[in-house]
């Protein structure tokens, strides 16, 4: 996924309904998840649907998503703020005129990786705000409606589509002191979470920023940071997360399961490529890839690293480069699935080269590798990759956060390699599944510093 995709999440302030997070779902027929318990089943097509459909067999306690959704919820009924209040209906077409009479007009700015737009809808939960995503043509197509009923795409007649001036959260304080804006707000206003914050978006996730941003109907946020870290911060935001949450390292597997799932289109190319190259196997390892520095980091360099890593740790079976072959190795018929995902198909053919060439220790143990072809969506990758039993991602990558977030795995991570440099270990085990928060506050709400930020939260 290129640094230069954004997508545009705009929040704005609806009557409070109970239950939203607990009685949304997808508005397409299909339900499907992804969890550890469900990567072993199979991936078919219902009689009573397209046979273009494809769907996975699911019992009904993962139709509660793990726990996400109540028991007994009715679907039915199932009502949410964007059934209420999202496009296309009154209330939307009443606060729309409202604020477009105003004097501030607005632009639609972009945020970059899904793991933003799960954090932007977290903060949309707690705030009593309605979510919604301004996608270019190019992601039209990746996912499902996921509120019953309505849609999160900004409307493009929205008068928010193309403008550009609107006011920012930061030179508003510049302007007037928080202390001061008690009267004249705006009613739309501009909050930059990116990781180059200027000092009053710091604070944004503190009680008096919140206090103040409250009283602001439409937000338009942009950010490439997976920021739910910093909600734990607010005593507030921090009570009503634990509640939702009780597993704080699970957060982004329950959000992204909630609201990415994979459109009919992708999902045909998921379950079609996962039947042919993945279902037979004993077990599936996913390899993703991510080389920062193609100059500075030979190609050799990082295939040293992946081999290391993963024949330490016998995540791929050592090659043997003798004829002869104990009976014992030759009854085993372990198979072995690897999905290597990467910008650089030279990866994925050097794998395949190095087990075609030489049989593994057993000589019976199969090995298929099956690489990320360019035209391929980085959604399906990531999806795909997400079912893996093992998986190995590249510290610091997004595209590893949404595989290893959307499969509840812990991965080992690759270092990330710079100047051509060695590393010991050469690879670990993540500690969760959540996210990185790549550059999180610096300084309590109350303006003190933190002495120690890598115990954040």
């Amino acid at each position: 996924m290129s640094s230069n995709r954004f997508t545009t999440l705009i929040l704005l302030v609806v009557t409070v309904l109970p239950g939203i997070f607990q009685n949304g779902t997808a508005s397409e027929e299909r339900n499907t998840t992804t969890n550890n318990s469900s990567k072993n089943v199979s991936f078919t097509s219902s009689p009573n649907k397209s046979s273009t459909t494809p769907d996975i067999d699911l019992d009904d306690k993962d139709k509660l998503l793990g726990g996400l959704l109540t028991t007994g919820f009715d679907e039915a009924s199932c009502i949410t703020f964007h059934t209420r209040c999202g496009p296309n209906t009154r209330s939307y077409d009443r606060s729309m005129r409202k604020i477009v009479r105003s004097k501030n007009k607005g632009a639609a700015t972009l945020c970059k990786y899904l793991i933003c737009m799960a954090a932007t809808f977290l903060y949309a939960i707690l705030t009593d705000r309605v979510l919604l995503v301004k996608f270019d043509k190019d992601k039209h197509g990746l996912f499902c409606e996921p509120f019953l009923n309505s849609t999160w795409i900004l409307p493009e007649k929205s008068p928010f589509w193309n403008e550009k001036h609107i006011e920012t959260y930061h030179i508003l304080l510049e302007k007037d002191g928080a202390s001061n804006l008690k009267e004249g707000l705006p009613s739309v206003l501009f909050i930059n979470l990116q990781h180059t914050l200027s000092e009053p978006e710091k604070y944004f996730h503190c009680d008096h920023s919140q206090d103040l941003l409250r009283k602001v109907p439409l937000m338009i946020l942009q950010s490439d940071q997976y920021f739910v870290p910093s909600l734990f911060m607010n005593p507030f935001f921090n009570l009503e997360v634990t509640k939702m949450f009780p597993e704080k390292d699970t957060v982004f597997h329950h959000l992204g399961r909630y609201l990415f799932q994979p459109s009919n289109e992708a999902w045909e190319l998921i379950s079609s490529y996962y039947e042919a190259h993945l279902a037979k196997a004993d077990e599936r390892i996913g390899l993703q890839i991510r080389v920062f520095n193609a100059i500075s980091t030979p190609q050799e360099t990082v295939m040293d690293l992946v081999l290391s890593c993963t024949l330490k740790h016998k995540i791929l079976t050592e090659v043997e480069l003798q004829s002869s072959a104990s009976s014992a190795r030759k009854n085993q018929t372990t198979v072995k699935a690897v999905l290597v995902a990467s910008l650089y198909r030279e990866y994925g053919d050097n794998l395949r080269r190095m087990y075609r060439k030489n049989p593994t220790p057993s000589h019976e143990e199969h090995q298929k590798y099956n690489d990320n072809k360019h035209n391929m969506k980085a959604w399906i990758d990531m999806y795909l990759l997400s079912l893996s039993d093992e998986l190995v991602t590249t510290s610091l990558s997004t595209f590893g956060y949404v595989a290893q977030g959307l499969g509840n795995l812990k991965p080992w991570l690759l270092y990330r390699l710079v100047n051509n440099e060695t590393h010991f270990p050469l690879c670990e085990r993540d500690f969760s599944s959540e996210p990185c928060y790549h550059v999180p506050p610096k300084h309590y709400c109350n303006g003190k510093p933190m002495k120690n930020v890598s115990s954040f939260p």
